[in-house]
């Protein structure tokens, strides 16, 4: 048919260009370089937000920094004699309270501290061993508070780390002092 159109699909091609070596090098180093300071300076603006620095440039602003880190060292010096000194007043109020009964044939040993220290029932007993005391009988609590009641026979033979003398006879207070010196020992 004469008067039909008919329409041709044309691909338009863009003209290809050459784009020298040197030229996509520069530009890459160029936008790693851009990339980096954009890098370095968000970096230097959380460092002056954290210290707040009024500074502008860098070496000022690392300046800041250096002098900011300097005080956060004395602080923690500061804070940690602070809490020496206060753990070795607590050490020394929260002595747990030590009673010893002479029995007939032993002690009656009670110990209680508000606080349960790991290792104090060890320790206790170490001091028991020690003095050649024979556990016979004993009651334990260690859940919030440290509770010990307990019975100890009669002395063994041994060798004293507190008396000179092998048969001389143990009494109470040297029980007690011992028992307090082991719950001391334990740090």
């Amino acid at each position: 048919n004469p008067l039909s159109l008919r329409w041709e699909r044309k691909t338009i091609e863009k003209p290809k260009t050459k784009i020298n070596l040197e030229e996509k090098v520069g530009r890459s180093m160029d936008s790693r370089r851009r990339g980096k300071n954009a890098s370095m300076q968000r970096k230097l603006q959380q460092l002056r937000s954290v210290t707040n620095s009024s500074a502008v440039n860098k070496a000022s602003i690392i300046v800041d920094a250096t002098r900011y880190i300097e005080e956060l060292k004395q602080k923690v010096d500061g804070l940690n004699s602070e809490l020496g000194t206060a753990e070795s007043s607590i050490s020394q109020d929260e002595l747990p309270m030590v009673t010893v009964e002479t029995l007939e044939r032993g002690f009656l040993i009670n110990v209680f501290s508000e606080r349960n220290c790991p290792g104090m029932l060890g320790a206790i007993l170490d001091a028991f061993e020690e003095l050649g005391l024979d556990v016979l009988d004993a009651r334990v609590s260690c859940e919030d508070t440290f509770q010990l009641e307990a019975v100890g026979g009669e002395v063994r033979e041994y060798t004293r780390i507190y008396n000179s003398q092998e048969n001389e006879s143990i009494d109470a207070q040297v029980v007690k002092q011992a028992v307090l010196q082991a719950i001391q020992n334990m740090d």
